[in-house]
């Protein structure tokens, strides 16, 4: 903790993690509270899947979109715009009595015009700390997010299913405003300049260590998507059990972001932290128990903040600092696809062979990215001495002088 502690003296970085922490909220809460919000109104799970496939397309295709015109625009002023039209787009989703196919036009814009505050933020980490710091901020960002997935659905359900169904959609939107006005006025977003991007919109996609970075957020994403739909088919009727398991997993992935992925990376880490997930995945297929699935749960989690947190460093690293904005917009889209992907063949695989052999295809998923970070150099982090590097904060995003 010593490690974050003097993490937080650096001025501005409290307020920049924090504030896209509660901004970001919406992300564990705005498809749960509308699935709920749109099955109530029109009785039918297809209308909500229908609805949440436009909110996760408008999602994937806002990413690299969003993040890349901040060279253009400004930071300050692309969030401001997208962060008006998604509050109001989310605010106008809770309505009630509407037909299925306005709601599902007013998920897409919401989703298109999600604010890209976490690219943002991860674009404006290395400017502000020294590179010896950045491996902690890094892993303490996606150690953080699992607060997100831990109470967000608690916060939707009690809502939506104890008061009113449109309530979690409203809830979404204030935190969003919240967190989102609270990021935006902050110094360094305020006078924050972007360098024009480096090509046209997926020249990004070009760098061999992107695309290995890329590749592997995909697979966590589906390996993760998988088990949890797993869980809740075979532990989730009439019981807290599917709960206690994800509650566990997440937990798990908390612990281990803040005590794992602070540390140095290496060639191997990301391999080793991903095979710990796949381990654990690999453990959950082998029985039906609850306590069994409870500890391997425990132990795919200890694996899934640090991968997070390797990724994100080396997606920071992987292009042109102006590039930087767009690259995360990709993590974002790919990580978004990995979860529908990941979702929709769990529930295919359920349905046909039964929960534990989705987790057997989730656990040779995440053993096949294994292969990909052990067999691909480009992207892994360089030798101790070029980790190093200088001892103060290499500007990516610079400010703008009085």
């Amino acid at each position: 903790m010593t490690n974050y502690r003097d993490l937080f003296r650096t001025r501005g970085v409290f307020r920049i993690v924090v504030s896209q922490l509660i901004a970001r909220f919406p992300a564990g809460m705005l498809s749960l509270a509308a699935l709920i919000h749109v099955q109530r109104q029109h009785d039918s799970y297809a209308a909500a899947g229908l609805v949440l496939a436009a909110l996760a397309i408008g999602q994937a295709i806002a990413g690299p979109l969003t993040s890349r015109i901040f060279g253009r625009f400004g930071m300050f002023r692309v969030i401001g715009v997208t962060l008006t039209i998604a509050a109001i787009a989310t605010v106008s989703l809770a309505i009630p009595g509407l037909s299925v196919p306005l709601y599902a036009v007013i998920a897409f814009i919401a989703g298109a015009s999600t604010p890209p505050i976490q690219p943002a933020a991860r674009s404006l980490y290395p400017s502000l700390v020294a590179p010896k710091q950045r491996t902690a901020l890094f892993a303490f960002d996606a150690s953080v997010q699992e607060i997100i997935w831990i109470f967000g659905p608690v916060i939707v359900t009690f809502l939506s299913l104890s008061i009113h169904s449109a309530l979690g959609i409203l809830a979404a939107a204030a935190l969003l405003v919240t967190g989102g006005i609270w990021f935006l006025t902050a110094p360094q977003v305020v006078h924050a300049v972007s360098g024009e991007p480096t090509g046209r919109l997926g020249s990004v996609l070009r760098s061999h260590a992107l695309l290995m970075v890329l590749a592997v957020g995909f697979v966590i994403s589906v390996a993760t998507a998988m088990m949890e739909a797993a869980v809740v088919a075979n532990f989730g009727h009439g019981g807290v059990q599917a709960g206690v398991i994800l509650a566990a997993l997440c937990a798990s992935s908390l612990a281990a972001g803040f005590l794992v992925g602070q540390r140095r990376l290496t060639r191997w880490s990301l391999a080793k932290r991903l095979g710990l997930v796949g381990v654990g995945l690999a453990l959950a297929s082998m029985q039906t128990s609850f306590w069994w699935v409870l500890v391997a749960g425990v132990v795919a989690g200890a694996g899934i903040a640090p991968v997070i947190a390797a990724i994100t460093h080396m997606t920071s690293t992987a292009v042109a600092s102006s590039d930087v904005a767009e690259a995360f917009g990709w993590s974002t889209t790919a990580q978004l696809v990995g979860i529908a992907g990941g979702s929709s063949a769990a529930g295919v695989l359920i349905d046909a062979y039964g929960g534990q052999v989705a987790l057997a295809a989730a656990a040779a998923v995440t053993f096949a990215g294994v292969g990909i970070a052990s067999f691909v150099g480009r992207g892994q982090p360089p030798s101790r001495r070029a980790q190093e590097g200088p001892t103060r904060p290499i500007p990516r995003v610079t400010p703008v002088g009085a």
